[in-house]
């Protein structure tokens, strides 16, 4: 635990914020950035556990662990100097920067990176408090052994149950900001619950859902709104939903060709995608594919791998091989209009939440008052 600030006469309000995914692209996270340090075979096994954890197939405290041990040898100077070249989430510092200035506290609390990388980022942003897990280390060098309250199931909560006692303050204090649902243990001590492009757990149980720049979390953190805020259509959402909206396309050209011949031709597509991808994080950018990903990803994916593209192509290429005509081409139909014009209608004419999915606005009649 760091205090980075012991001036306690402005305190408001204690904000706290999970780091991977919120303030570091949550696909840029450091262990990923590592993988090429380890190997081949390493590195697949580092993507293996990763799946196992979301398919809740493996607790956090033991994925962890397996992760980190994957890494024992790697110095902690190499693992430093990979951190610093993580990007923050757009408007980061902005954000920071106001919270400051208006005298409220921060708190960093963070599973998957080291107490000292969580300090550094904590200084650099002018948090109040930093927390991460332990690393063990011989001659600087990982053994591959980590600890600390943080890998536990619940170990956020217990965090901020000590900064809460050491701040003096109650829940109706608590702001939390989070995207995942290893932080759901802290809800409860919150009066405000913010998912940050949050899984669907988060995006369930929060207050409030925003996907965009993290400043657009802004008026949730200092109390200035209670309304969930429609930030309407921009460009890139057209530009995303429209080639979300040309899946409808594939039963046709299935039908005229071959549904196992177009499904290889995804697969294709799909694993040059995945390589203009691998390649656009390292600088270089692949005419089309980069192209289409600058102007349709939102924000935050651009400092990321996005996946969504990929995990779109699977859901059809699994509805083509597996089953029969026409319920195979029926399903794509209404993947790709359904989700495709909901989000387009919801975003333009939505002004309700809908309850299980804070990030989305249903559309509904206006009333007679209206």
């Amino acid at each position: 635990m760091v205090n980075m600030n012991k001036d306690t006469s402005r305190i408001k309000r204690l904000i706290i914020f999970d780091v991977e995914g919120v303030l570091i692209p949550k696909r840029r996270y450091l262990l990923f950035e590592a993988a090429r340090r380890i190997g081949y075979w390493s590195t697949l096994k580092l993507i293996v556990i990763g799946l196992l954890y979301e398919a809740w197939m493996l607790p956090l405290e033991s994925a962890l662990k397996k992760i980190f041990m994957l890494f024992q040898g790697l110095a902690v100077d190499d693992l430093f100097q990979l951190y610093k070249q993580v990007p923050l989430i757009p408007s980061v510092e902005e954000v920071f920067k106001k919270l400051k200035s208006a005298g409220y506290r921060t708190a960093l609390i963070s599973s998957g990176l080291p107490t000292l990388f969580v300090e550094h980022l904590a200084a650099r942003l002018g948090a109040d408090y930093a927390f991460g897990l332990q690393l063990e280390t011989i001659d600087n060098r990982l053994t591959g052994k980590i600890s600390g309250d943080v890998i536990r199931h619940d170990g956020k909560a217990l965090v901020l149950k000590k900064i809460i006692e050491k701040e003096g303050l109650s829940p109706q204090d608590c702001v939390v900001v989070a995207d995942d649902r290893n932080n759901l243990p802290m809800f409860s001590l919150c009066a405000v619950r913010i998912g940050y492009n949050p899984d669907f757990l988060v995006s369930a149980k929060c207050d409030f859902a925003v996907k965009g720049a993290l400043s657009e979390s802004l008026p949730y953190l200092t109390g200035e709104t209670t309304k969930v805020y429609n930030p309407g259509l921009s460009k890139s959402d057209f530009i995303r939903e429209a080639i979300h909206i040309s899946g409808v396309f594939v039963p046709f050209v299935s039908i005229l060709l071959n549904r196992y011949l177009v499904s290889l031709l995804i697969l294709l597509v799909t694993l040059l995608y995945i390589a203009s991808e691998l390649v656009r994080l390292r600088g270089t950018n692949v005419p089309v594919f980069s192209t289409l990903t600058w102007r349709a990803a939102i924000k935050p994916e651009l400092y990321e791998f996005v996946t969504a593209p990929i995990l779109f192509a699977i859901a059809i290429m699994v509805s083509l091989i597996l089953f029969p005509p026409p319920i195979n081409y029926a399903s794509i139909a209404i993947l790709a209009l359904g989700d495709g014009t909901a989000t387009l209608f919801g975003k333009k004419f939505g002004r309700t939440t809908f309850p299980f999915n804070k990030g989305c606005l249903l559309y509904t009649s206006p009333s007679p008052r209206d």
